[in-house]
């Protein structure tokens, strides 16, 4: 609606329709001499003329025209088509005294009368045409409004319920690995302590992350690295921790603590169940543009999963949630029970890089 692209619009309109009149002309073999030049001036300025007389209404009478009854169109807008076609019909008879041709001359009125006789009905189907394409702007705007409004609603309810998830894997995570302090402060003082310490450089990177919903892997991996350097002095090293990671996704984006609540679940429900020896292994790799993450633990299988206390699960929970809501149905997360009670759970979630650096925020000297 920018009024040189309107204008313009309307004025090649009035060229085309002159291209039409001059082809018209020829075929029927007219005598009069109407050259190509005269058209295409008096189709132009007709339709140049209507190309402001239609956007001085729109720019002055949009809201009306959007909202308009049929009581406002009757009352309002009909006067309103018949002066603008008589008073465009009047500048355009004063700019070409000549027409009509073939027609002795006469003075301004009797011309007037002559091409509103003519060219009313023409004039008032093309207001009414511009009237009701403004109408239909209008209506596409405020569909497009309300769409972008339910999108930014949505978008907003999508980052609350991330902030609502994040806010309660934070704490879960808190509260677990306190409990951990807490059994090591009757045993081994020194490495409840040191277990305290490494808590502290967890949490200032958990708080420098911010609202930060993704972050490169081998960042999260580094988070996980800390995690595990907790849990192996909390387990006195009965926990054999294996990790392989495709070098390749290392600058891989997933979101963020999307492998901490899976690791810890795999000790709260597997690890500190055995009185022997066990393995815990995380892995990570590329398959064409999908990036699996695998945590196979062992322990005592699925089965005694089902009584489960309440609050268990949070973890898995809120991992499975975080997914559906950042990437929909092209993600997924499997659990399942392998040979000698190893439980494996494998997520697996489209293969992204940033565009851009993003700033690391994990580091043992953090």
């Amino acid at each position: 609606m920018h009024p040189l692209i309107f204008i313009s619009g309307f004025t090649s309109l009035g060229f085309l329709f002159a291209l039409q009149d001059w082809n018209s002309r020829l075929r029927m073999m007219n005598e009069q001499h109407v050259t190509l030049k005269l058209l295409l001036e008096a189709w132009g300025a007709q339709y140049f003329l209507w190309g402001v007389l239609c956007w001085i209404l729109w720019g002055t009478l949009r809201t009306r025209i959007y909202s308009a009854s049929w009581k406002s169109m009757l009352l309002l807008f009909l006067p309103l088509s018949l002066f603008a076609s008589a008073l465009e019909e009047a500048i355009w008879v004063l700019l070409f005294p000549r027409l009509p041709m073939g027609r002795p001359p006469m003075p301004f009125w009797p011309r007037l009368s002559f091409h509103l006789d003519a060219e009313l009905i023409d004039s008032l189907v093309l207001f009414w045409s511009t009237f009701f394409l403004f109408r239909g702007i209008g209506y596409y705007q405020r569909y497009r409004e309300k769409e972008r409004i339910a999108s930014l609603l949505e978008s907003q309810l999508i980052q609350a319920q991330m902030r609502a998830l994040r806010m309660q894997l934070n704490p879960h995570f808190l509260f677990n690995t306190m409990n951990s302090i807490s059994s090591l402060m009757h045993t081994d003082i020194a490495s409840a302590d040191l277990m305290l310490e490494q808590l502290s450089r967890l949490l200032r990177i958990t708080l420098h992350r911010g609202e930060s919903q993704f972050i490169p892997l081998s960042d999260e991996m580094e988070f996980i690295e800390m995690y595990l350097a907790m849990q192996d002095r909390r387990f006195a090293g009965r926990v054999e921790q294996r990790m392989s990671i495709d070098p390749h996704v290392h600058d891989a984006i997933v979101p963020t603590m999307i492998l901490q609540p899976i690791v810890e679940n795999a000790y709260a429900h597997g690890l500190s169940r055995l009185s022997t020896r066990g393995i815990l292994s995380i892995q990570a790799s590329r398959s064409g543009t999908i990036l699996r993450l695998t945590v196979t633990n062992t322990g005592a299988g699925l089965r005694p999963a089902t009584n489960q206390s309440p609050g268990r699960g949070v973890g898995l929970a809120n991992v499975k949630d975080r997914l559906r809501m950042h990437y929909g149905d092209e993600q997924s997360l499997s659990i399942s029970e392998l040979e000698d009670r190893q439980v494996q759970v494998v997520v697996t979630l489209p293969l992204r890089f940033a565009e851009s650096q993003i700033e690391q925020t994990t580091g043992y000297g953090a």
